[in-house]
């Protein structure tokens, strides 16, 4: 850029002023390189006086093209017609790319007339030479020699859509109070080297821009799920829960299903509803002396309870999967609560962490997705505690419209489902599931009877779906999502 430049001074020096346009077709430069050399020129002092101007100039459509190619409409008609005549019909297939308007002007020109004499009507010549003027004319415009042709020939042509005006933006310039042929390099920076020497007093610097805006410091952006997971987290903590760890994405069938009483046969437990592990493909990892209460409750029952009725078998038990829910991380607290030293003792636990199922992706389900789990452990609560900690937990968030419907699961009974209005979905969406855990589950695991445990799964997305507004999950999570959705995201939200 910098020849450019100095190119640019000289000219100047050497003829006065200049326009960029004709200074781009002195050199054989591209126009905008011209201008890029000015604009460095500028960046320097006032060498050069840059005064804006516009030039209009005119260029070949689409079909001026075509008519320097092959000539005008009017002359391919007239070419067309033979010495005996022909019908108009027949003109019309093969009187060039545009016969109609052609026809229509050879006949204002006086170059082809109708003849109806004869019978049935045929077109003839008028004339015997013609001389194409507008292919002359669309010649002379291709080769910058446009103002050779009249203004109101080229309006004419303008409406035939010929030719097309176009206005091209230019710099007139001329020299500059501060104006050399050559550039001198202005300074950015005051060195105590400077200071020291006086050199500062015979340099330039450079101008400070106090109106850039500079570059938009880099910092991260909380995603919506965060956010949320970060509301419910504290909401839990404010009503005097602790967290369970969760820290176990593969959890053996057994806590997944068989501590939770979920039958061997049960079709959750089918691989279109689960991701099963191939290596390592087996666990051991869960108490010798349970594996006999569990398989006591699956096969005759306890409390009155008759079972399954089946032959648990421990292979299954043992197989890995990718967890479907973090109840088993419950089940594995109340046991190591039913077994600390000096007894039972109530309990409040929660926690939020992915789980995942062979699911048909829609725009509310995904296979990959957070839970919100809650288990309450004490002596005599009830369904009713349980519909009063969702209200108070979902008010606390700012969402009111709750429906509970009654459901059916393994391991709980009671059991209800929970739903929330979607406003952009214009309906209700499931978000969790509950109830109170079967005795079949919790006597094996040791708790004492007359305990009560409540227990939920709640979805972290469809949640924060409603609250950010959002009708997709796929669009809140996954490949698809647009980070632009993330970085301008609100700080907080205003729920009036």
């Amino acid at each position: 850029m910098q020849d450019i430049s100095e190119r640019i001074l000289k000219y100047v020096a050497d003829h006065g002023d200049v326009d960029t346009l004709d200074l781009a077709a002195a050199f054989g430069e591209d126009h905008q390189k011209v201008i890029g050399g000015v604009k460095s020129i500028e960046a320097t002092g006032e060498l050069i006086n840059c005064v804006p101007s516009t030039r209009k100039s005119w260029k070949l459509t689409v079909e001026g093209r075509d008519i320097l190619e092959h000539g005008s409409h009017e002359a391919n008609v007239f070419k067309a017609v033979p010495k005996d005549g022909i019908s108009q019909p027949e003109l019309m297939k093969c009187g060039g790319k545009n016969p109609k308007a052609g026809f229509s002007k050879a006949m204002s020109n006086g170059w082809i007339y109708i003849d109806k004499s004869g019978g049935a009507p045929l077109v003839r010549r008028k004339v015997d030479t013609i001389q194409d003027e507008v292919l002359a004319h669309v010649q002379a415009i291709a080769e910058g020699k446009e103002s050779s042709i009249a203004d109101s020939v080229k309006n004419e042509y303008k409406k035939r859509k010929i030719l097309e005006e176009s206005v091209t933006k230019s710099f007139i310039l001329s020299k500059g109070p501060e104006f050399s042929t050559t550039l001198r390099k202005l300074e950015t920076d005051l060195t105590v080297e400077m200071l020291a020497s006086g050199l500062w007093k015979d340099l330039k610097f450079k101008s400070y821009n106090f109106d850039a805006l500079g570059a938009p410091p880099g910092r991260g952006q909380l995603h919506p799920l965060m956010k949320v997971r970060t509301e419910f987290r504290q909401i839990f903590l404010e009503m005097g829960f602790s967290e369970m760890p969760t820290n176990n994405f593969v959890e053996s069938s057994f806590w997944n299903f068989d501590a939770l009483y979920v039958p061997q046969q049960h079709p959750a437990r089918d691989q279109q509803d689960t991701f099963f592990v191939q290596h390592p493909k087996m666990s051991d990892k869960f108490p010798l002396a349970l594996v006999d209460s569990v398989r006591e409750s699956h096969e005759r029952g306890v409390d009155g309870s008759i079972g399954y009725r089946y032959d648990w078998k421990l292979d299954e038990s043992r197989k890995n999967v990718l967890r479907t829910h973090t109840t088993g991380v419950s089940a594995r607290m109340l046991y190591k609560v039913a077994h600390q030293p000096g007894g039972f003792k109530p309990v409040k636990y929660f926690s939020i962490d992915k789980v995942f199922r062979n699911e048909t992706l829609d725009a509310t389900h995904l296979a990959e997705f957070h839970q919100v789990e809650g288990v309450v452990a004490d002596y005599g609560i009830t369904l009713g505690d349980l519909i009063g900690t969702f209200n108070a937990f979902f008010n606390k968030l700012g969402i009111t419209e709750l429906e509970y419907k009654p459901t059916f699961n393994p391991y709980t009974e009671p059991s209800m489902e929970i739903f929330c209005f979607h406003p952009g979905l214009q309906r209700w969406i499931e978000v969790g599931n509950s109830g109170v855990f079967r005795p079949e589950l919790l006597i094996p695991l040791g708790v004492p009877k007359g305990v009560n445990v409540i227990a939920w799964g709640l979805s972290l997305e469809r949640p924060t779906m409603i609250k950010y507004g959002i009708n997709n999950i796929r669009d809140l999570i996954g490949p698809k999502v647009d980070l632009k959705m993330v970085q301008d995201g609100p700080i907080c939200r205003m729920n009036c």
